[in-house]
């Protein structure tokens, strides 16, 4: 019997106020963290909604709310809306290159005005270099730093990917906040969404998708979205409208 074979223990966290919906207590369910994570634990937990941070596999879990929905986008059936061609034409200077998950001045330097100017005051803009490494490099899975520079190899965004067995998985993405007008998290996407392709892999995985948080709904720009409905699994929109879920 492999570990995966065996059940898996999973522990629930207790309520906290919610960082994405104001007035509502929000927890979550995580995989037992003494289980060693490696690709396939993390693959079959994936597909069945679950995130990471860092090595900490979790899925929300709140009373009296299911706002936080698991989507992934089709790659194959994905054609650039007019503002997202806008963006590739405002960032044709813009290259990309792939490194493997690791600490240094420049990754953290980014990473640290990224948080002060984006969660001021909510904790995260004090992360230290053990918070980054904890948060955001792993050796337990295929995890990428995808990077995106200007013409003179400046640093503009970090991309964290994870490959999984049929995708990409988002993970977290952190850029430079004076260079808001180049919409560097909507560029992010983007490139991962190429990457894919290039790689004949089906899906980017985009995490929760909030319809009542604008942080969280710009995932809906992006489609045709899958969205990850309990049982019987992933369906598409059309498949929702259908009635599929009434037919179970």
């Amino acid at each position: 019997m492999t570990q995966h074979e065996r059940p898996l223990r999973f522990f629930k966290s207790v309520d906290t106020p919610c960082s994405y919906l104001p007035g509502r207590q929000a927890s979550s369910v995580y995989a037992n963290p003494d289980e060693p994570l490696d690709a396939d634990l993390y693959d079959l937990l994936l597909h069945q909604g679950f995130r990471r941070s860092g090595e900490l596999i979790y899925r929300p879990d709140c009373k009296d709310c299911d706002a936080c929905i698991p989507v992934r986008l089709r790659i194959a059936d994905f054609t650039p809306a007019r503002r997202h061609k806008r963006t590739l034409a405002r960032n044709a200077d813009i290259s990309l290159s792939v490194a493997r998950p690791q600490l240094t001045e420049e990754y953290f330097t980014l990473y640290s005005r990224y948080l002060q100017a984006q969660h001021p005051g909510g904790g995260m803009d004090e992360h230290d270099e053990q918070a980054f490494r904890d948060f955001l490099v792993t050796d337990s899975l295929e995890s990428r730093f995808v990077e995106l520079r200007d013409a003179g190899q400046q640093l503009l965004a970090v991309a964290v990917t994870d490959v999984v067995s049929d995708g990409l998985s988002c993970v977290y993405t952190f850029y430079d906040p004076a260079q808001n007008k180049r919409s560097p998290g909507v560029l992010a996407i983007l490139q991962q969404i190429e990457l894919a392709r290039a790689a004949g892999l089906p899906y980017l995985y985009l995490g929760y998708w909030i319809s009542d948080c604008r942080k969280m709904a710009y995932k809906k720009d992006y489609q045709p979205l899958e969205y990850f409905t309990g049982e019987p699994g992933w369906l598409d929109a059309a498949a929702i409208a259908a009635g599929a879920l009434d037919d179970q």
